[in-house]
């Protein structure tokens, strides 16, 4: 039997209370050197759902597995129909002000780096420099026999040309840019394959029940070892990949500091959780810092 990956948390002793107060992480900052890791929390005012807020996306959504994405063509046709629907809402997310702000305390110096679970590609869009895409990148398409590497975009037209009037509606977009469709709706939708060894393509990006790249895991232990302190923003840590950077922070002695509304896994680790809105938050923070958080066009016109 398959033993799915783990999609829900539930707490299983009495969790510290949450805050309001923004000062020990408005001090954290201070002091410089703080390491970010974000979850998709931080994309919510991009309008791009997170899992498990509320009306996160797991209460109606199961996510495509790796295992079912290689063991089956069907299940490959019903994720690239679903999934290139939701690019073209997807791919028009723009940053928020809660990615401008860490963009902000990067280029004011506040930062030792960026690590973010998401794929949405909103942190660099917003202008963090080396963020880690711990998960990939959904504007990436990676082919899983040769390895040959292209830009979504590309792919993105020549499914738009083999399925020519494809546009069913969906139910809702979901934070990987899968969107809700029922079989019906994907009916014959054509699957491109790669155009070097026509291998399997596959977006460049980790599903659930496969493993984050060993030298991109070791890369953020690094940057962890390296950090006076962890903040977690818009995560509710419920699986390993980003969890075990707040346990290692916390086993060498760096405070965890967390920004995210509903209960995380990693709250037992943490010397503050603060429950606010991430966007408010963080531009709430740059002012007191005295960092100013300049507007999108200033990042993108």
């Amino acid at each position: 039997m398959r033993m799915r990956p783990t999609l829900t948390w539930t707490p299983t002793q009495d969790l510290p209370p949450a805050t309001t107060d923004l000062g020990p992480v408005v001090d954290a900052l201070s002091t410089r050197g703080v390491l970010v890791l974000s979850g998709a929390g931080i994309s919510t005012e991009s309008g791009i759902p997170d899992y498990r807020g509320e009306g996160g996306s797991l209460s109606r959504h199961t996510p495509m597995t790796y295992q079912d994405f290689i063991a089956s063509a069907q299940a490959r046709r019903r994720y690239w129909a679903r999934s290139h629907l939701g690019w073209r809402t997807f791919g028009r997310a723009r940053p928020n002000a809660g990615h401008r702000a860490v963009a902000a305390f990067g280029d004011h110096g506040l930062l030792s780096g960026v690590i973010t679970q998401n794929v949405d590609g909103l942190h660099e869009a917003a202008g963090s420099e080396n963020a880690v895409e711990l998960h990939g990148s959904l504007d990436r398409v990676v082919c899983l026999s040769c390895g040959a590497s292209s830009p979504r975009r590309e792919l993105a037209a020549r499914l738009e040309e083999a399925n020519e009037g494809f546009g069913p509606v969906a139910a809702a977009i979901n934070p990987d840019g899968d969107a809700d469709l029922t079989d019906g709706q994907v009916g014959e939708f054509r699957v491109m394959s790669c155009t070097v060894c026509d291998g399997v393509l596959k977006p460049d990006v980790v599903f659930f029940g496969e493993a984050v790249p060993p030298q991109r895991v070791e890369h953020c232990r690094e940057l962890v070892r390296e950090a006076t302190s962890l903040l977690v923003l818009g995560s509710s840590l419920t699986v390993m990949s980003g969890l075990r950077f707040v346990r290692q922070a916390a086993r060498t002695g760096k405070p965890v500091l967390i920004v995210n509304r509903d209960p995380t896994r990693g709250d037992l680790h943490a010397v503050t959780r603060v429950a606010l809105p991430l966007g408010r938050a963080l531009t709430a923070m740059a002012g007191r810092l005295g960092v100013p958080v300049g507007d999108e066009t200033e990042r993108t016109g």
